[in-house]
This record gives C-alpha cells, structure tokens and sequence, in this order.
C-alpha cells in the first residue's frame, strides 16, 4: 500500500483574470520544479478541496488546484443572484484551463478527476491531448443525458420515496417534465428563501442516492455552507439541464482522441450515482486506458480506491 505523504499546504494562490469578469481561484502545492499536476474538482459547482494534500509527493509534483467558476473561492460566487451564468459552460471551463497553464508557463500536465471532475477533464483532453501526459480518474462519468437521467429519475427506483420528495418540490405543472429545468428556474428565484429550499431539496435526494452504498458518507452533499450550497445546485441544474453543452456521447465517441494518453480509471462497483457501464464503455475506447473496478466501493469511494488513485499518481510522477 502507498503511505500517505505529510500534509502539504499551498505554496503560492491568486486569481487567474478570464476577461469577461471572472476571477478564477487557483494555488500551487509541492515542488515548483516537479511534474505538473492538475486537480479538477467535481459538482460542477463543489470548489476544489481546501484542505492539504497528502496523495501526491511533494518532492516529485507540483499541484495546481483551482476553483471552477462562480464557486469556491472564484468570483462572482454563484450564490450571488447577480452572477451571469451565461458566461460558465464546459467550453468556458476548458478555456480557462488552458489560460491557467499558459499562465502558469506548464507545457504539459497530468490531470486528475472525479465524477463531474472526470467529464471536465476528459472533454479537455480530447481538445488538448499535446497537452495531457497522463490521467487518473475515479468515479468516471461523461455526463452524457442518459447518466443525468438515472442519477435525478431512473435512481428513483432504488429511493422511491426520497425521489417523490425531491420531485414534489417543484411546481406541480413541471412534475412530469424537465425536473432538472424546473430546478434551475427555482435556483433563478428572486426570493432567496425559495433558492435555499430548492437547494436543500436537491442535495437531500443527492444524499438519498448514495446512502445504500458500502461506505457512504452521510450528509456529503448537504454538509457545506448555504452560499456554497445555492451555488452547488445552482450550477449543476444549470450544466445538467443543457446537457453539459456536450453532443449526445461525445467523450465515448471521440475517445480515440485519447490514444497515447495513459489513464487509469478507478470505479465502484456500487456506485448508485454514476453506474459502473460508463467506465466500462470508455476503457474500452480509450487506447491506453486501464480500468480498476472496485467491489468494495460506491460513489463516496473506500480505502481501495484511495489506495488504488494513490498508486497510479505514484507510477505517474516518474514518467
């Protein structure tokens, strides 16, 4: 097993100008000099961790790891009615992510992420692989509509009453069509009350699906503050109501895109919120790909996974 390194705190942070009015939070972790790294967080809408990392070896990688935008510590925070969501779609996401390494004068870097993190990630890579050396995601998903689907209805069949619940918290004249849609115009309200409860209403059923899993974490959605809740569902209904602004299986179409690439994908097998078929379809795309299916495993993850993420990042910092 890889021991866990000591805790490792930034060594430098700012924010990185888009010119349209973001500002995108970013820092920088280990070796100034080591290989490239970049953490790519999930939701959309999560903010990247804030506490120190203790995976990567800080002698042999330097960690970049930055808040998407409208969330965390990036401005305008989503939470604030007056942010434009408009101007925050994946290609938004991926263009700051190449102004980021431009920025930062990195060549080539390793990515790193989790569920929505893999998506963001995965779509970047098939725009920029010259500049992707590696990839290690857990939890894949490719966000396509057929996996928004499950996660907010077809899931429904395992937590019958939890997705009544979150169904019946949006107009009765909007039950039986777009929920995702309906949800996003309540994340619009002008009456901050109605955005909280709609908030708190998504990220219980969020809660609800993963709580059959083995090691599930109670309460992983729901447990941040209320700005960074509002913005969490704010931006998710915004991204899964448009479909990610992703054409309908693009990142398993355009896989080979991927080709001399390595990746290693790490996937529960009981994972409730992104089925295991998604992984299982890219590595069979992906030339180069290796696919870890963990039996111990949901979506909030087990030691194996972390064990297993913990020695891909391992046999990367070398090549």
């Amino acid at each position: 097993m890889v021991d866990l390194y000591p805790p490792t705190s930034p060594y430098d942070h700012g924010f990185l100008d888009t010119g349209d009015g973001n500002l995108v939070y970013y820092e920088q972790l280990g070796n100034p000099d080591g290989k490239p790294a970049l953490s790519v967080h999930g939701g959309p809408g999560s903010g990247s961790s804030r506490r120190p990392t203790r995976a990567w070896d800080p002698e042999r990688y330097r960690l970049i790891r930055f808040d998407q935008r409208n969330c965390g510590r990036s401005t305008p925070h989503a939470g604030d009615p007056a942010a434009d969501m408009s101007l925050n779609t994946t290609q938004h996401l991926i263009d700051d992510m190449e102004r980021l390494r431009e920025h930062l004068g990195i060549e080539r870097w390793l990515l790193s992420g989790a569920s929505w993190g893999s998506t963001l990630a995965l779509a970047y890579a098939q725009q920029h692989p010259e500049r992707v050396t590696e990839m290690v995601i857990p939890a894949v998903t490719t966000t396509r509509p057929a996996e928004t689907e499950w996660l907010y209805r077809g899931a429904g069949r395992f937590q019958p009453e939890a997705w009544d619940r979150f169904r019946d918290a949006v107009p009765e004249a909007e039950r039986d069509g777009d929920l995702l849609a309906a949800y996003a115009r309540l994340m619009e309200h002008p009456d901050r009350a109605v955005r909280e409860k709609a908030a708190a209403d998504w990220l219980a059923w969020e809660d609800a699906v993963i709580s059959g899993e083995p090691n599930n974490i109670p309460g992983m959605y729901s447990d941040r503050d209320q700005d960074d809740r509002i913005a969490f569902v704010r931006i998710c209904a915004h991204y899964f109501g448009h479909g990610a602004w992703l054409e309908e299986d693009q990142l398993l179409r355009d896989a080979g895109k991927l080709a001399g690439i390595p990746g290693v994908l790490v996937h529960g097998r009981h994972d409730m919120g992104c089925p295991v078929q998604t992984a299982w379809e890219l590595a069979k795309a992906w030339p180069g790909a290796r696919l870890h299916i963990v039996e111990d495993s949901g979506h909030a993850g087990s030691e194996t996974m972390q064990r297993l993420v913990r020695e891909a990042i391992e046999e990367f910092k070398d090549r």
